[in-house]
């Protein structure tokens, strides 16, 4: 399933980016088998001992060589990553269907980085698709993260943006 900026683009938010961000279910899957497969089509490690780095932080450093482009690849074993992979939609990308993170889970993972292009992200998709998002859900999954990465204060940081993008919807 495709994450990150070409998903939020795909979600119809515009901006730019320069890579691809992807998720594989991870118990479902042979890292030399993905390997494998990636490499057949011009997708290699970018990094020194690749696989190893694949075991130990559970993402993929890969390069499309022809072309340049970066991808990461992270490995999902989280019941929300499972639950995101079973939510996901395709998306045509000219003549080729590739499954899409919905925008609730987009924010959800966006929620999790929280870098600054992460919260405008996260901003414009509330704003996009607030009105059919499942807010409590989303909520529930930041405040766990929250707690899991001991940073309490991204919950509040987080309610700031859904009441900056909502308003009084949120």
């Amino acid at each position: 399933m495709i994450i990150g900026g070409i998903a939020v683009i795909a979600r119809g938010v515009p901006r730019q980016t320069i890579d691809i961000d992807a998720t594989v279910l991870g118990r479902a899957v042979s890292l030399d088998d993905l390997f494998g497969a990636l490499g057949a089509h011009g997708i290699v490690p970018r990094i020194a001992d690749a696989e190893g780095f694949a075991r130990r932080q559970q993402v993929l450093l890969l390069e499309h060589r022809p072309t340049g482009t970066t991808l990461e690849v992270s490995l999902a074993w989280l019941p929300f990553e499972e639950e995101a992979l079973e939510r996901s939609s395709p998306v045509d990308f000219r003549g080729i269907e590739v499954p899409v993170a919905q925008a609730q889970d987009l924010i959800v993972y966006k929620a999790v980085a929280w870098r600054d292009r992460d919260k405008a992200d996260i901003e414009r998709l509330l704003l996009l698709h607030g009105h059919e998002l499942d807010l409590a859900f989303i909520r529930d999954l930041v405040r766990q993260f929250a707690e899991a990465l001991e940073e309490p204060e991204r919950v509040a940081e987080f309610e700031e943006l859904v009441s900056r993008s909502l308003g009084g919807r949120g």
